[in-house]
C-alpha cells in the first residue's frame, strides 16, 4: 500500500510538471531559481538531521537510507522527475556489489540511492567534499573522495573503497569519470574495478537513460521527465587480478552500453 501511494503521488506531480513542457524556453529560468532555492534548503535540511542521527547513534546506516527515504524523493519530485527501476531481481543485495554507471547528471546521485534497497555509499571526485553539507555527509558516511593527479592518495583511496566492499558494504562509482554531454557512454577508468577484484565483489553494471534530459551538466537547467535505471547481471570477479581490470572495465562498458540503448 505505501508503495502505491508513493506511485500515486510521484505520477500527479509528474502529470503537474508535465503541464509546464508547454511553457515558453525564456520563462523557466523563475522556475529554475525557485528549483534551485529549494534543492539548497531541502539538502541542508535532510543533511543537518541525517548527520544529528549519526552523532546520537554513531552508525552510518540510518543517515544512509535517509537519503533514500528522505533527501534523494524530495529532489527527484522537486525536479518533477519519474523514476523507473528495472532489473533489480537480477541482484542479491544481501552481499556486497561494486555499482558501476554511466554519468549524464548529478541527479543520478539520487536515482540511485532510491533505487538501491541498502545502504550505499559513493566514489566522488574530491572537489564535492569541500560543497558545504553534502561534503560534511561524504565524509562522515565514509564515502570516498578521489583526488585525481595524486597516486599516492588514489592508491589509499582504493584501499579504503576494497575494505568497504570486503566489510559487506556496497559501492557506487560514475567510471567514465565526467559526465557525457551527447549522451554515450565513454571508456571506463579501472580504479572501481581494480577495488573490486581486491575485495573479491561482483561488478553491477547499471544502465542510466533520461537524466541528462531531467538535469543536463553544466548550471542549473531542470526540465520534468523519466529517469530509467536498469540493474543488469552482475559480473564475477573470482580468479582475477590486478591485471584483470582493464578488461573488466571493458567489459562493465559493453554491458552498460547495450542495457541503455534497450531502455532509451
Amino acid at each position: 500500500m505505501e508503495e502505491q501511494r508513493h506511485d500515486g503521488v510521484a505520477e500527479s506531480v509528474e502529470r503537474g510538471w508535465g503541464r509546464l513542457r508547454l511553457v515558453p524556453e525564456w520563462l523557466w529560468w523563475p522556475i529554475n531559481a525557485v528549483q534551485l532555492v529549494f534543492t539548497l534548503l531541502w539538502s541542508a535540511g535532510c543533511i543537518t538531521l541525517a548527520l544529528l542521527v549519526w552523532l546520537v547513534f554513531g552508525s552510518e546506516r540510518i543517515p544512509l537510507r535517509m537519503a533514500a527515504w528522505l533527501w534523494a524523493p524530495g529532489l527527484i519530485l522537486g525536479a518533477g522527475a519519474r523514476l523507473k527501476v528495472s532489473g533489480l531481481e537480477n541482484v542479491d543485495f544481501s552481499k556486497p556489489h561494486m555499482l558501476v554507471a554511466n554519468h549524464q547528471s548529478m541527479i543520478e546521485i539520487c536515482a540511485l540511492f532510491m533505487a538501491v534497497p541498502v545502504p550505499l555509499r559513493f566514489m566522488l571526485k574530491a572537489s564535492l567534499g569541500r560543497v558545504p553539507f553534502l561534503g560534511w555527509y561524504t565524509r562522515a558516511m565514509g564515502m570516498i573522495l578521489l583526488q585525481r593527479g595524486n597516486s599516492a592518495a588514489v592508491t589509499a583511496q582504493l584501499e579504503h573503497a576494497a575494505g568497504l566492499l570486503r566489510d559487506g558494504h556496497s559501492l557506487a562509482a560514475f567510471p567514465e569519470g565526467t559526465r557525457s554531454r551527447d549522451g554515450g557512454v565513454r571508456a571506463f577508468k579501472a580504479g572501481a574495478f581494480q577495488a573490486a577484484i581486491e575485495a573479491g565483489v561482483p561488478i553491477l553494471p547499471v544502465a542510466i537513460e533520461g537524466s541528462g534530459r531531467v538535469m543536463p551538466p553544466g548550471g542549473f537547467s531542470i526540465r520534468p521527465g523519466t529517469i530509467r535505471l536498469a540493474f543488469g547481471q552482475p559480473i564475477a570477479t573470482d580468479g582475477l587480478g590486478a591485471a584483470d581490470r582493464r578488461a573488466l572495465a571493458r567489459r562493465a562498458q559493453v554491458a552498460v552500453s547495450e542495457s541503455k540503448r534497450r531502455i532509451d
